[in-house]
């Protein structure tokens, strides 16, 4: 044998050390191919908002990896309960159909998503970007997938190895048991104790020290009739940066008297800061004796807000009061957390329901104290989780009627509890985005002011407003969404919502749950962004004797100027 000639031993010594050096190649199950593939054309479909491509693509990438889980269990199950053991040519050529079948499918969901989303844009009057930027949704979506589909296999391979190393005491099957429950209990302790956890403290710190800022241009003020003010028993300091922007806001006495008339007067606004007071029930005292010192009770119409998160009132919601009522006016509200609206529902909900129940419960035993001819009219305003909030007050309707003179409630998050109670008892053959409770006697529900008018029928006093549109996610997104399809998708669609937008499981809540995180981010009138609307709901609620839709009409465009950037 010459020195060139190989014996088949070599050729086999080759092959195993070419085998060694071989990188691990990644392969994907077909079924959760095929699963995942579909549940990301799914999430192309349209939803209540118009999504930027990086945002779709996130969540395209995150509900593909979800789907290829699923489908890896279902095709696990069906090829144990189900012989079939195909040649592999058939394999090689059902697998080469999926694909291109796959392909074509991603090439018609992106081309048509691209353009459902420029419908969404011109529906709500905004312009649409490139319909190129969409192509990076595809991928974004296959680092989000392929990342998080190797998470779950290095999660998978520790599971593994801690079964090899506990089956040297246990029973196989018993170490398989025991290996995939330690890798999961340690996964989540690392999520929830480490990094949420980690995170929350982080963020609760950030916006403390947030909190203590103040925003640029505000100072403090020089009349009484606000807190943190002359004579005021809330520090400026203790109000927060919110409580800050609020005091310091809204229309001037020049304002009020341009609009109002030379009689106008300085509104009072009562408020007080996580920093005022030690308890929410403390908080709430504060207010009210501040209510007492400038006079509070003593203005024609007296206002109570639950605020949103980090102590935000929402000007567009309660100066319109003002402007009404030419100053005449106080406005009650307190703080309850650092943290912005979304994060605080998420964590700090009870808190929210505190506070709102506390400030209303002793604003209203101070008020009540007063003779009847002597009060002010007592109103309620809430936005968003401030609704939440505010409802914690009221046992239902009723008792809205017995202790209110009015209540504005904007945007209310689908888990409110009065709203859920009103919106499910609606009329028969009404809809849920534009429920009628009641035939429509104290509770009506608007999307824009003309639906304030349905029904026609006699609207009593007090009157209560949810406003409400049909494209707010705030207002629609709910757990349920995974496995129920809900009865605004099941309706005619709200006036700016596409007709094209479907339910699909699991695949709506995602799509629903991206929207909130822009919810605000949309012109005025469409999402979570009220605008002015406000001021027509007051109108129709509360307006001053004399109050006409011309009025209304001028107060809007006030109100529009003072919002423009």
């Amino acid at each position: 044998m010459t020195e060139t000639q190989e014996t088949p031993t070599t050729h086999a010594a080759q092959r195993v050390r070419r085998r060694r050096l071989r990188l691990p190649r990644w392969r994907y199950d077909a079924a959760g191919l095929t699963a995942a593939t579909l549940f990301f054309c799914f999430s192309l479909t349209p939803s209540l908002l118009p999504r930027v491509w990086w945002l779709q693509g996130l969540q395209s990438g995150i509900l593909a990896a979800i789907a290829y889980g699923v489908g890896v269990f279902l095709g696990y199950a069906a090829r144990a309960l189900f012989t079939w053991s195909p040649s592999p040519r058939v394999r090689t050529t059902v697998r080469r159909v999926l694909l291109g079948l796959g392909a074509v499918l991603v090439v018609v969901s992106l081309w048509m998503g691209s353009q459902w989303q420029r419908d969404i844009y011109d529906l709500m009057g905004a312009p649409a970007p490139s319909r190129y930027r969409f192509l990076g949704v595809l991928a974004l979506a296959a680092v989000v997938f392929a990342a998080l589909v190797g998470l779950a296999r290095l999660l998978r391979r520790a599971a593994r190895w801690v079964a090899r190393l506990v089956g040297r005491w246990v029973p196989r099957r018993v170490a398989v048991v025991v290996g995939a429950t330690l890798v999961a209990l340690l996964f989540y302790g690392l999520v929830d104790g480490v990094l949420i956890r980690g995170a929350m403290s982080v963020m609760n710190d950030s916006f403390k020290a947030l909190n203590g800022e103040t925003t640029a241009g505000t100072e403090a003020p020089t009349s009484p009739a606000l807190s943190g003010g002359p004579e005021s028993l809330v520090s400026w300091d203790s109000l927060g940066r919110k409580g800050r922007d609020f005091i310091s806001g809204g229309p001037t006495l020049d304002d009020l008297r341009a609009f109002a008339g030379p009689l106008a007067k300085q509104p009072i606004r009562a408020y007080a800061g996580l920093d005022s007071a030690p308890t929410p029930k403390d908080e709430a005292a504060l207010v009210v004796a501040e209510l007492q010192r400038t006079g509070g009770f003593e203005r024609r119409v007296l206002c109570v807000v639950t605020t949103t998160g980090t102590g935000w009132v929402d000007g567009s919601g309660v100066y319109p009061l003002e402007y009404m009522y030419g100053g005449d006016t106080a406005i009650a509200a307190m703080q309850y957390s650092y943290l912005p609206s979304w994060l605080s529902f998420l964590v700090d909900r009870s808190r929210a329901k505190t506070a709102g129940r506390e400030l209303f419960n002793q604003v209203y035993a101070a008020w009540s104290q007063l003779p009847a001819n002597r009060r002010p009219k007592l109103v309620v305003f809430g936005e968003s989780l401030g609704t939440f909030g505010g409802e914690a007050a009221f046992s239902g309707v009723d008792d809205i009627r017995n202790r209110t003179d009015g209540v504005l409630w904007v945007g209310p998050p689908n888990s409110n509890s009065l709203w859920t109670e009103f919106k499910n008892d609606r009329e028969s053959g009404t809809r849920e985005v534009l429920p009628v409770y009641q035939d429509g006697a104290t509770v009506r529900f608007a999307g824009q002011p003309s639906d304030l008018g349905q029904p026609p029928t006699s609207w009593q006093l007090p009157r209560v407003v949810y406003l409400q549109h049909a494209s707010d996610p705030i207002v629609w997104g709910s757990p349920r969404l995974f496995l129920h399809r809900p009865d605004w998708l099941e309706e005619q669609r709200g006036p700016d919502v596409l007709p094209n937008m479907r339910w699909y499981p699991f695949v709506t809540f995602w799509q629903v749950t991206a929207d909130m995180a822009f919810s605000t981010g949309v012109p005025p009138s469409h999402g979570h962004n009220y605008g002015t609307q406000p001021v027509a709901a007051w109108a129709a609620i509360l307006p001053p004797p004399g109050w006409t839709d011309a009025r209304t009409a001028d107060l809007e465009r006030v109100m529009s100027q003072s919002q423009e950037p």
